[in-house]
């Protein structure tokens, strides 16, 4: 509060002394609003300062010194070689307003490859930070997993989305074909989803490589310049990428590293799906899109069974995983857990104890034979 109260009484000071002053022979009420914007310009200026690094203001005052003092020779030439007049002058003040600012430019970007921590005392403090760069290609875009990954807090830098990369986008959104048209108005949505993470830094850049026309080419050319890691589940980009030395972030492996480990002989529990390619086989899918091909299932189409992994296949596009089902070890399983069957009671029709009525009733028709 106090340091806006500051600012709020410089601009109005400055003010007041345009409007006492009126310089430039303006009048008073002009004079007055012109120091206005003056002090709100170097109030502003100041603001901006506030948030630059220690390394961008030394090599912001380095270039600007550097850049009058190139303006000055180039003001002597041109006072050699232009007669006196209103065009000498005129040309010398745009040299060194322009050489000041190139230098003031040039210096404060390239500032940030000072290493003030060699010097010690009080730069000994200033960080030797470098910032990671990782730059979106648009098929990681439209895929949509990045969007996922990005709100769990598993990427830290800078996210650069180039300007390329967003014409592109906007191409398969106007696409005239529905599923293109549907595909990119998607990634079109992850975008807004990755600027609304308040953990990311998105950062939408203009550099463009006119001479190259392939998309691909352009992110690796960017990738070089910003010593940054190119985003993507293109297999191609990626494989291009890593011939030319740059480091490439593929989604799809990140997701074949986070599968479940199967190791042969273990048991799972799958859904067969559908029929294999090879004779009696069946396919079933893991909840993670895994596919296990199953031999002996055909029959078992539609239920749930107990396999046995006999091989694992991990490839750059997926891992697949071979199981075996056993037709006898299921039946005997099935038996032994079936629960036993009661013994048949036989009835004689009359309640009571019947064992002891039929052992007296018998001898009955005998003794009577026999009187």
């Amino acid at each position: 509060m106090d340091v806006i109260l500051i600012r709020v009484l410089f601009v109005f000071i400055v003010g007041t002394i345009g409007y006492l002053i009126h310089p430039f022979a303006l009048s008073s009420n002009l004079a007055g609003a012109v120091g206005v914007l003056i002090g709100c310009g170097i109030v502003l200026f100041e603001w901006r300062l506030r948030v630059m690094s220690l390394k961008r203001l030394i090599g912001a005052a380095i270039g600007s010194v550097l850049g009058i003092m190139g303006a000055y020779f180039f003001a002597l030439v041109i006072r050699n070689s232009v007669p006196a007049g209103p065009t000498q002058s005129f040309l010398q003040i745009m040299v060194m307003l322009i050489m000041a600012y190139v230098g003031l430019l040039v210096g404060a970007i390239k500032g940030d490859l000072l290493n003030l921590s060699a010097l010690g005392g009080i730069f000994g403090g200033e960080k030797q930070g470098k910032k990671s760069y990782k730059i979106l290609d648009t098929s990681v875009i439209i895929d949509g997993r990045i969007a996922d990954i990005a709100e769990t807090g598993f990427l830290d830098g800078i996210i650069v989305i180039p300007q390329f990369v967003l014409r592109e986008l906007q191409l398969v959104a106007d696409s005239a074909d529905s599923l293109k048209r549907n595909r990119g108005r998607r990634g079109l949505d992850i975008l807004q989803r990755l600027q609304k993470t308040a953990s990311l830094q998105i950062q939408i850049i203009e550099d463009d490589y006119p001479t190259i026309r392939e998309v691909d080419m352009k992110l690796i050319e960017l990738a070089k310049v910003y010593e940054g890691k190119i985003i993507t589940n293109d297999f191609n980009l990626n494989k291009v990428a890593q011939l030319q030395g740059v480091a490439v972030l593929n989604i799809n492996e990140l997701a074949n590293s986070l599968k479940p480990i199967v190791l042969p002989g273990e048991i799972m529990r799958v859904f067969i799906l559908k029929e294999g390619k090879e004779y009696n086989q069946g396919v079933a899918y893991l909840d993670d899109g895994t596919m296990v091909v199953v031999d002996n299932a055909r029959k078992m189409i539609g239920k749930t069974i107990d396999i046995s992994v006999t091989s694992v296949l991990q490839t750059t596009a997926g891992k697949m995983i071979f199981g075996k089902w056993d037709e006898r070890a299921a039946g005997r399983h099935e038996s032994t857990a079936a629960p036993p069957s009661p013994a048949p009671v036989v009835s004689t029709g009359t309640s009571g104890p019947s064992s002891d009525a039929a052992k007296k009733a018998t001898p009955l028709p005998m003794e009577r034979a026999a009187d």
